[in-house]
């Protein structure tokens, strides 16, 4: 296909000059946003009455130890079921395609974080870097671990004596861990404004997705 003299070619009819490409960029629907804010409200429902349970100053000024046990029992029971209902949006699909595949770029990205390198040319990241597809992996397999073994503290029929021994020290400790790792993700996000309100409002600008995700931007 060719162009006449003075027309535009297909090129670049189909890549607008900079000038007229649109401020922002869209980066999540409104079905992943809601994923994200159920699955952290519970997220932090389950660490907060954790901290109720096990920490000794935080038990005495809450109190009612029961209603603490039931809230932190349903709320970790409930805490799949937004990952669930996401798998009904496309959008959300995809992300998981994306999320669960590492490419060289990844790799390279975490060679990058090792030597402390933070040049943004030293780091490729697709619409998700590698510290994100990470976490993400290791949140997932740490929500699982803790539903199984909180499922065989709180039904004590379900298993022998040992095996609910080892769950309750397993998920004692996990949840530290989780404890940890997620204001670990908060701190870094309250970092990075430009992230955060790519996830409230479902858009960032140009140039920060530029700079943090070009591999992605170029996808788009």
């Amino acid at each position: 296909m060719t162009s006449t003299p003075g027309s535009a070619g297909p090129t670049a009819a189909a890549t607008p000059p900079p000038s007229e490409r649109p401020p922002r960029v869209r980066r999540f629907s409104r079905a992943e946003r809601w994923v994200h804010r159920t699955t952290a409200a519970l997220m932090l429902l389950c660490v907060a009455t954790a901290a109720a349970l096990y920490v000794p100053q935080i038990a005495e000024l809450v109190g009612r130890r029961y209603l603490v046990v039931t809230v932190h029992e349903w709320s970790g029971l409930l805490l799949p079921v937004p990952f669930l209902l996401g798998l009904c949006s496309r959008a959300f699909r995809a992300d998981l395609r994306r999320l669960n595949r590492f490419g060289r770029h990844d790799r390279t990205w975490l060679r990058a974080v090792g030597r402390r390198d933070h040049r943004p040319e030293s780091r490729p990241a697709g619409k998700f870097n590698a510290g994100q597809k990470v976490y993400s992996a290791w949140i997932a397999g740490a929500v699982l671990v803790m539903l199984a073994t909180g499922l065989l503290m709180w039904f004590t029929s379900l298993a022998p004596l040992v095996w609910r021994t080892s769950a309750t020290f397993v998920h004692d400790w996990l949840s530290l861990a989780v404890g940890i790792v997620l204001f670990g993700h908060i701190g870094m996000a309250l970092a990075d404004p430009e992230s955060r309100r790519g996830m409230r409002t479902g858009s960032v600008e140009r140039p920060w997705a530029e700079r943090e995700h070009p591999l992605w931007l170029k996808d788009e």
